[in-house]
């Protein structure tokens, strides 16, 4: 480990888990800065873990104190992850996201053609709230720079390629890219490997 980080890394990576230990004693290791709104909304399961500068806020209605956002265990999330929730976000078990990346279960105002759409002449944070939840189940992997938007569910074992905007749900055991996320490949367990998706 002192070969890996270095005396001083190795000296904050205990800090680290010393106050892990003491504010969040389920999880294995929490990378501070840690930004967390309403903690007694949010489970944070068995063996969590973040880099640095996450930010997990929820916001239910008053005198809600329900768990909204649900974290299963050996959930691993890297530097600057931004997870909202004003319903319901949950991820499942062995969950693993790369940086950089925001999950939420709502959004201001309404864009999708109905008959409580948003005007654009009412300020953004006028208007209703959009709200939806978000389900990504167990053994996710999420790369560099994804969003997941409210009423997205993501199955099992499935991969969620850089950069994208996953707008839709993405079926168990595939790999989604692009934005909107679009299905590229799925898991053959017959021949154990990933095929291409054709169009």
């Amino acid at each position: 480990m002192l070969k890996k980080y270095g005396f001083f890394g190795c000296f904050k990576l205990l800090l680290f888990f010393l106050r892990t230990k003491l504010f969040f004693n389920n999880a294995r290791l929490i990378r501070f800065p840690f930004d967390v709104r309403n903690k007694k909304n949010i489970l944070f399961g068995k063996s969590f873990t973040t880099g640095v500068g996450c930010r997990i806020e929820a916001y239910p209605a008053k005198g809600n104190l329900q768990k909204i956002i649900k974290f299963g265990s050996n959930v691993q999330i890297n530097d600057y992850v931004h997870i909202t929730a004003m319903s319901s976000v949950i991820i499942g078990d062995n969950v693993l996201m790369a940086s950089k990346i925001y999950i939420s279960d709502c959004s201001h105002g309404f864009y999708n053609g109905g008959e409580i759409d948003s005007s654009p002449e009412q300020h953004p944070i006028d208007r209703s709230y959009n709200i939806s939840e978000v389900i990504i189940e167990d053994n996710v992997w999420l790369g560099e720079f994804v969003s997941v938007l409210p009423g997205v569910k993501i199955g099992k074992g499935a991969i969620i390629g850089s950069n994208s905007v996953v707008t839709k749900d993405i079926p168990a055991n595939t790999i989604a890219v692009g934005s909107p996320a679009k299905v590229i490949k799925k898991y053959n367990f017959e021949t154990k490997k990933w095929e291409i998706v054709k169009k």
